[in-house]
């Protein structure tokens, strides 16, 4: 019988400060700019308080038009992110980054939900969000790492296939180097978890194999297709 996680309660939770007010000590010694680290904390802390409401609700309600609202609601944040951090106009890639996430991972999540759990109805969302979350964060990490590198080898006068390639390959490094250490090196998230409930760690082994395809799959899909999209159109030259 699978044996239920302790509740955390919130003194115990904020011992897992600790740690981070050692990084934050460091950065102030080094003379680093904390500003930035501080923000994301706090905005990681209140995100997540308040997910875990939205979600509660969500859960509850099981509804398909609240579930399709918030899947909607991820592309859109991911894709805003992943744009933070490449030096272009972000109001022109922006939808570029839409349209290459959402592929990605409506594909992805499709042949997952579908074709390996068999969801029924396809809106669980105790199942559907958590996935989506895993595969639309893989591509916002894709796109803005390929991104990223795809115009800064522009700015460096490289041809778009020097370039897209180039940027393809630091993409995907992040998921080539997860597999090669998942299980030897490290425990992903799912697995870990499933462990702690209690559940067999051949079945979690199962579930973090499905979990790592459809990482790197929705990785590799939408790092390509926003580098396709931001192939400069060629003009046809008119001659008179």
């Amino acid at each position: 019988m699978a044996k239920p996680l302790a509740i955390i309660e919130l003194p115990q939770l904020a011992l897992a400060f600790l740690p981070v007010l050692i990084v934050l000590f460091i950065q102030f010694k080094w003379s680093i700019p904390q500003r930035r680290t501080v923000h994301s904390i706090i905005r990681m802390l209140v995100q997540l308080l308040l997910v875990g409401f939205v979600l509660s609700y969500i859960f509850a309600t099981k509804s398909a038009s609240l579930v399709l609202a918030l899947l909607i609601m991820m592309v859109l944040f991911s894709s805003w992110i992943a744009l933070n951090n490449i030096e272009a106009p972000k109001w022109q890639l922006f939808q570029k980054a839409v349209l290459a996430i959402a592929l990605s991972g409506g594909l992805t999540l499709l042949m997952i939900t579908q074709g390996v759990l068999q969801l029924s109805p396809w809106y669980q969302a105790e199942i559907l969000i958590p996935l989506a979350g895993m595969v639309f964060a893989s591509s916002m990490n894709s796109v803005s790492l390929s991104g990223e590198r795809y115009y800064s080898e522009v700015a460096n006068n490289l041809s778009y296939e020097q370039a897209r390639n180039k940027a393809f390959q630091a993409a995907m490094i992040p998921n080539v180097n997860a597999l090669l250490a998942v299980g030897v090196v490290s425990l992903p998230g799912m697995m870990t978890g499933q462990i702690l409930s209690g559940v067999s760690p051949f079945i979690a082994s199962r579930y973090q194999i499905m979990v790592m395809c459809m990482i790197f799959a929705s990785a590799g899909i939408s790092a390509a297709y926003f580098l396709y999209l931001a192939k400069p159109i060629i003009k046809p030259e008119i001659t008179g």
